[in-house]
């Protein structure tokens, strides 16, 4: 099984191989039937419904975008920024993944998600997240309006014309919508910019994923919007990954 995995071209065909193995148990028409979705492109997360993130295993149901392990980093500055007893935003959760990655880090604080799709939602939700339906911040009780210590978020933030360069099975089998950030990708990023001085606090932190130049895009509408101390951060290639601001 593992063979015919890598020769579908899965890198960690080993690891796959044994992930699809122990969902089908002891069912060998399962497990054909499981490693023949596998190989034509599907998420390995929507067939066993799961993924690691980190130190936390979160549901993912078919359809929900699946997190990856590059926001890992971005848990970690934000979880820095929220307090014993604080209160953070996470836009866009898809499957609660970095909602429940920032819980684990500060289980006293209050986290809080949306996201406008319905099967997100509801996997969030069945990840034990607080969330709500709406777009970016639609949907939150107006009692967080001014009150957040943190807004995390991980947007469609690829260039429309660069979604052609993503993986086949990427957008085979998932929606754009995960990924597609209008012409140079920062359509959904400036809106979560000039929207989160609606919730953040004074001192409070927005920490955003983002590539490629669209960090120096993001500066003046950070400026205009009454943030200071803007930095970024790299991955270990030297390619900017994460722009985190402080709001004055």
């Amino acid at each position: 099984m593992a063979a015919s995995l890598a020769r579908a071209g899965c890198v960690a065909a080993e690891e796959e191989a044994a992930e699809l193995a122990a969902t089908a148990g002891s069912d060998p028409a399962l497990l054909r039937l499981l490693t023949d979705r596998r190989r034509a492109g599907e998420p390995i997360a929507w067939i066993t419904g799961r993924t690691e993130f980190g130190d936390l295993t979160v549901r993912v149901d078919p359809g929900v975008y699946v997190p990856r392990w590059q926001s890992l980093p971005l848990v970690g500055r934000a979880a820095a920024r929220l307090p014993d007893g604080g209160t953070a935003i996470d836009l866009c959760t898809g499957s609660g993944a970095i909602a429940a990655a920032l819980h684990a880090h500060r289980p006293a604080a209050r986290i809080v998600a949306t996201d406008r799709d319905d099967l997100a939602v509801a996997c969030a939700r069945a990840n034990g997240v607080e969330v709500y339906t709406g777009d970016l911040f639609g949907g939150l009780p107006a009692t967080l309006r001014g009150q957040a210590d943190v807004v995390v978020a991980v947007v469609p933030y690829v260039p429309t014309p660069e979604l052609r360069t993503l993986p086949r099975d990427t957008l085979h089998f998932e929606d754009a919508i995960h990924y597609d950030g209008g012409p140079d990708g920062t359509d959904v990023l400036q809106r979560v910019a000039t929207g989160a001085p609606g919730f953040l606090r004074p001192g409070g932190a927005l920490l955003l994923e983002l590539g490629g130049e669209q960090a120096d895009v993001l500066r003046p509408v950070l400026e205009c919007g009454g943030y200071g101390s803007v930095q970024t951060w790299s991955d270990t290639d030297g390619d900017v990954r994460g722009l985190e601001a402080i709001l004055r």
